[in-house]
């Protein structure tokens, strides 16, 4: 067996006791409710990893049943997690703190309905405030050009690739839904691309571009027919070893191109995200309409994107502040002192000539 403490060690009952009524074994049960109660497979290795991780923590501190997780000890494990360091030496952002400690919250919910507990010890806990922060990085219609033109489309991994990218740019789909999408998700034809089981497992149809089509096309007729193995499960994009892509190497494949273009800004597949919605809010574009593009649950989660279109933002200024009138009609004065004199101000320059020449006046 391995050793329960090894770091490579996966699976909770690797790590953990499982005997009926442990904390290991009312985890591994909830896991398998969430399954039959159609709860998506992200979703649920989402809640796997948080709960692996709090399990842990409570054996190498000899917890090892529901009924010893006080709200003190839990108060323990979130200030264990505020102090906690990665290899790298980063701290948990508190978004990662928020996700860990709701999936443990819900799990104690689930152990009360279920009555192995009579009430939750997670209750009390107060989650932390998550940051609303904005994009990192988003490009401008040049630099989404520029790296647009880094694949080099005389091969075919190229032509594969500059249909990832344009297929990114077009929809801002998230990268598990690029990975996901199957040869028939395509309507060629209609201009479509059907997003399915998205996140929260939910479908929706979404515009794709013409010149996005036109290179989806070419892939699939000149490219993946050569890298398709039987049985062929539909994938529509193709590893070189003829498989699907895992997210990583999906935006490692991504990464490498924007790298490439040497524009300054860093990303991967969630950069083409953030770069569509930007950019077809300052087109004009209501928020409601990139909601329905983006799959957004929440107006509030699309409305982000109000505060990174600054171009539209400065416009409106510019045209409404008092003080960014003043400097407009300055510059509109400098403008026509610099112009070219019109016809009627020649003429009356000429007629006052002649008025100063003439000797009787």
């Amino acid at each position: 067996m391995p050793d329960r403490r090894s770091r490579r060690a996966k699976h909770i009952e690797d790590l953990v006791p499982t005997d009926p009524g442990t904390l290991g074994r009312c985890i591994l049960d909830y896991l398998d409710d969430l399954t039959v109660r159609n709860y998506s497979h992200h979703s649920i290795r989402g809640r796997r990893t948080h709960l692996r991780y709090f399990v842990v923590w409570c054996d190498q501190r000899g917890l090892l049943w529901p009924g010893e997780i006080t709200p003190s000890v839990l108060e323990r494990y979130q200030r264990w997690l505020y102090h906690y360091r990665m290899s790298n030496g980063r701290r948990l952002s508190f978004r990662s703190q928020n996700d860990r400690l709701g999936s443990v919250k819900r799990f104690f919910r689930w152990l009360v309905k279920q009555r192995v507990l009579e009430w939750s010890p997670a209750d009390p806990i107060e989650l932390p405030r998550i940051e609303r922060r904005l994009p990192k990085a988003v490009l401008s219609i040049e630099e989404a050009e520029s790296v647009l033109a880094q694949p080099n489309v005389r091969t075919p991994m190229g032509v594969r690739d500059r249909a990832i990218l344009e297929t990114l740019y077009s929809t801002g789909i998230r990268r598990q839904e690029l990975v996901d999408l199957d040869v028939y998700s395509v309507d060629l034809d209609g201009g479509t691309l059907m997003v399915r089981q998205g996140k929260g497992k939910k479908d929706r149809m979404i515009p794709i571009g013409r010149r996005a089509l036109a290179w989806v096309e070419k892939y699939l007729e000149e490219v993946r027919p050569s890298l398709a193995m039987a049985p062929d499960d539909g994938t529509l994009f193709l590893t070189t070893h003829r498989k699907a892509f895992s997210p990583v190497r999906m935006s490692l494949v991504v990464r490498q191109h924007v790298d490439a273009a040497d524009i300054g800004k860093r990303g991967s597949c969630h950069l083409f995200r953030h770069t569509m919605a930007t950019l077809m809010l300052e087109g004009g574009a209501d928020t409601r309409f990139i909601q329905a593009m983006l799959g957004h649950a929440d107006i509030s989660t699309t409305q982000i994107y109000t505060h990174v279109a600054i171009r539209k933002l400065k416009e409106v200024h510019e045209m409404t502040h008092p003080g960014a009138k003043l400097e407009r009609r300055k510059r509109q004065e400098d403008d026509a002192d610099d112009a070219p004199p019109t016809r009627e101000e020649l003429l009356a320059a000429l007629a006052a000539e002649a008025a100063e020449e003439d000797p009787e006046d």
